[in-house]
C-alpha cells in the first residue's frame, strides 16, 4: 500500500498547499482516523523544521519529537485533536486543536500544560477481576472506578517520557451533562466552545443532538453528540483558556 496520496485529495483540515507538489505523506493507521495530520506533514508544512522527508526521518530518529509523552519514530503517525507535541531541544510545546474553519492547528502552550492531556472517554468495559477500564478516544486504555461515563472527558498525566511511572493518572474530570462546557470538534461549528443547554435524545439511528450556548457572543447553536468534546464545568478549564 502506498505511503503517499495526492495533495489535491488531502483532507482540508490539514491546511496545506495543494499545487506545490503532487504527493504528500499519508496517515498511518492509529488511534485517530485518516483525517489526522501526519507528524511528517506537520514538521514540514506547519512548523517548518524540515524541508523534505529525509530531514523528517532524521529528526524523528534522534527522538526529538515527543507526542503525548512518548518519542515519535513514525513520520506517518497521525496527530489529532488535543494531542500534545513537545520539542525538548527548542523548549516548545504544542496542543493540536481545530480552529473555527475546521483546520488542525498547533497552539503553543507552557511546559506545565504539556504534562497533561485532555481525553474523551469513548466507552468503558469490565476486565478481569471486575475492574473498570476506560477506553479513551486517542487509543489509550486506563483502569479507573465506575464514576466515569462514556463521552465524559478526563485530564490525564503523560509522565516523564522515560518510564511509565506517573503516566495516565487522572487529575480532573469533566462530565458530559447539561450546564458543563464543551468544544465542538466537527461540522460547521467546529472550534466553537459553549455551555451545553440541552441534550436531545432521539429514539432512532439518528445521532442525538446537543444545543450549546456561547455566552460571550450570546449565540445558541446545535451540533450532534459525536462532535462534542467536554472541556470544563461551569467554564472552560484554565489550562485550555488560551487555546479556545
Amino acid at each position: 500500500m502506498s505511503k503517499y496520496l495526492k495533495r489535491l485529495v488531502a483532507p482540508g483540515s490539514w491546511h496545506i498547499p495543494k499545487k506545490v507538489q503532487k504527493f504528500v505523506m499519508k496517515t498511518a493507521p492509529g488511534p485517530h482516523n485518516a483525517g489526522a495530520l501526519p507528524v511528517g506533514v506537520w514538521l514540514r508544512e506547519h512548523v517548518g523544521l524540515a524541508q523534505n522527508a529525509s530531514e523528517v526521518r532524521k529528526i524523528l530518529h534522534q527522538r526529538d519529537i515527543i507526542v503525548n509523552g512518548r518519542a515519535c519514530r513514525n513520520p506517518q503517525m497521525g496527530l489529532g485533536v488535543f494531542d500534545i507535541v513537545s520539542i525538548p531541544k527548542l523548549g516548545k510545546h504544542y496542543r493540536i486543536q481545530l480552529d473555527m474553519r475546521g483546520n488542525l492547528v498547533a497552539v503553543e502552550i507552557p511546559a506545565e500544560s504539556a504534562k497533561t492531556r485532555l481525553c474523551k472517554i469513548r466507552n468503558k468495559t469490565t476486565v478481569r477481576g471486575g475492574k473498570v477500564q476506560l477506553n479513551l478516544a486517542f487509543g489509550a486504555n486506563i483502569l479507573a472506578d465506575n464514576t466515569y461515563r462514556a463521552k465524559d472527558s478526563v485530564v490525564v498525566t503523560l509522565g516523564d517520557g522515560k518510564t511509565d511511572e506517573g503516566r495516565f493518572q487522572i487529575v480532573d474530570h469533566f462530565p458530559y451533562k447539561e450546564g458543563n462546557v464543551a468544544m465542538v470538534v466537527g461540522g460547521k461549528h467546529s472550534g466553537k466552545v459553549g455551555r451545553i443547554v440541552e441534550i436531545i435524545k432521539t429514539a432512532s439511528s439518528v445521532p442525538n443532538r446537543v444545543v450549546l450556548m456561547d455566552d460571550s457572543a450570546d449565540e445558541r447553536f446545535e451540533t450532534i453528540e459525536e462532535y462534542i468534546f467536554m472541556v470544563g464545568r461551569s467554564a472552560i478549564a484554565p489550562e485550555l483558556e488560551g487555546s479556545a
